[in-house]
């Protein structure tokens, strides 16, 4: 299938979307919220990836909404952005959170906006250190979306969210990274092999264990201490039928690497 305004290829186990109207930093409309739909199932239904690769094209990883389209920009008439987020932004997180493979987002330039909590809807997100976080919401008169309301407190802490979105005060790579709102940082020239190095290692991963590892920790805020041992107890209980727990011990107790399927 061929795209306008995203990349999009799976090889060696590892399918990479790349975000691409670097004319408008990547910002999204309506076309390319369809297309990043249509690659979110295609990664899904695929069984041969088993790691996603989320980043942008040129210096921007992604700008948020494109206010030049037609969908949002109020012109003589009130807009409807809650149809917005309904359609397209909650639909888009809650795909890049199911799953079941990991996500890893390289944010390559600014991410701003419905771009900077798209990229916190990773699994675990690297920044070059050139790169920054902005929630410009306020300054539209908004709310943070696309998953900001949820995302930001439960990284950084109540505090640092709300300076983050009542300020809108940009964020550099460096001070996310102390935060923990990312995971990493790393010299602008070294994220390419960074994501690749990461890449790969999850690649070669137990996918099933990651994928169920990826449930776990997602439903622990919303568990009781009790609700999340009694998760614990039936995703092990499933791991360890699994193909990829026997061929872990087999490795281990074999001194070789492991050979996991996946499965």
């Amino acid at each position: 299938m061929s795209y306008r305004h995203i990349l999009f290829e799976v090889e060696a186990g590892i399918a990479c979307l790349t975000l691409n109207r670097p004319e408008k930093l990547n910002s999204f409309n309506l076309a390319m919220h369809d297309e990043v739909r249509t690659a979110l199932e295609r990664v899904r239904a695929d069984r041969t990836v088993r790691v996603l690769v989320l980043t942008g094209a040129g210096r921007a990883f992604c700008a948020g909404q494109d206010l030049g389209d037609r969908a949002v920009a109020p012109g003589d008439n009130a807009v409807d952005l809650g149809e917005s987020v309904e359609k397209y932004y909650g639909p888009l997180v809650m795909a890049l959170r199911a799953l079941p493979v990991p996500v890893l987002c390289a944010v390559n330039g600014v991410a701003a906006g419905a771009g900077a909590n798209l990229a916190l809807a990773a699994d675990i997100v690297v920044a070059a250190r050139s790169a920054s976080f902005i929630e410009p919401f306020c300054r539209l008169g908004l709310i943070p979306d696309t998953g900001g309301t949820y995302f930001l407190p439960r990284l950084v802490g109540t505090a640092r969210a709300l300076g983050m979105t009542l300020l809108g005060t940009k964020l550099d790579a460096e001070q996310a990274a102390q935060w923990g709102l990312i995971w990493k940082v790393v010299d602008d020239d070294a994220l390419g092999s960074e994501i690749e190095m990461l890449a790969r290692e999850l690649a070669r991963a137990a996918t099933l264990g990651l994928a169920r590892t990826k449930q776990a920790i997602y439903a622990s805020p919303s568990n009781t201490l009790e609700q999340q041992l009694r998760l614990e107890r039936d995703l092990m209980r499933e791991l360890g039928y699994s193909h990829d727990y026997r061929e872990g011990v087999n490795a281990f107790m074999e001194k070789r690497p492991p050979c996991f399927r996946g499965d």
